[in-house]
């Protein structure tokens, strides 16, 4: 599997994507940020553009409630995981492991990277395979050079522990409460928890090839 990553600005139509998804490069699935979507008639949109263009689509929602929701939607246009937003003060919510095109994806919403080393164990035994890789959609950039080290680390326990490739992104602008601090993050460890890349502040996609690890950067 080739997997698009990209950091869009917050936009309400799906604009980045749409332009995305009519380049004639060669991938399989895109990964977008949390909350990239907008309410119900974005996501059927959504449903509609992954049916048209034949594209796995691994991202988020923000529901009528301005709630960040999980989604992923399969080539054939149909929503094969939708759940809320786990507590930061409770367990990881399931599913977080779906089977979807011939792959096991795992899925952390944004925040959920620091439940996943813990929370992937019990859903990951009852799978019993192991993941194709972790996507990791993430609202907005970090708010400091802390926090992305920190996410970084985690990301890494999480791959090294559950054997597997992680691959995370962010939105190219915004920021955490609106606190005026905004690091855009995009990157991708391997299974053994080494980084292929790891991106700060460089808002270019990329196409990451799941099997051989090589990766390709687009220009924006």
């Amino acid at each position: 599997m080739r997997l698009l990553v990209s950091q869009p600005n917050h936009e309400a139509g799906l604009e980045q994507l749409k332009k995305e998804l009519t380049k004639d490069d060669c991938y399989d699935a895109v990964l977008y940020p949390e909350g990239y979507v907008l309410g119900d008639n974005g996501v059927a949109t959504l449903c509609e553009l992954a049916r048209h263009y034949k594209k796995l689509i691994i991202t988020s929602y923000r529901d009528q409630d301005n709630k960040d929701r999980a989604l992923i939607i399969n080539s054939s246009g149909d929503i094969k995981l939708e759940r809320a937003k786990s507590p930061m003060n409770g367990k990881l919510y399931s599913p977080s492991i779906v089977k979807v095109e011939n792959a096991t994806i795992g899925y952390l919403l944004c925040v959920e990277i620091l439940q996943g080393f813990e929370g992937l164990e019990r859903q990951a035994n009852a799978q019993g395979k192991p993941f194709d890789f972790i996507a990791h959609p993430i609202g907005v950039g970090m708010f400091s050079d802390e926090q992305f080290t920190e996410w970084i680390e985690e990301a890494t326990k999480i791959a090294r522990k559950y054997n597997t490739m992680i691959i995370g992104t962010s939105h190219a602008d915004g920021s955490y409460r609106n606190c005026g601090i905004s690091i855009p993050i995009s990157y991708c460890i391997d299974s053994n928890g080494k980084p292929v890349y790891i991106s700060k502040n460089d808002l270019r996609s990329r196409i990451i090839d799941i099997e051989t690890r090589h990766f390709d950067i687009l220009g924006r």
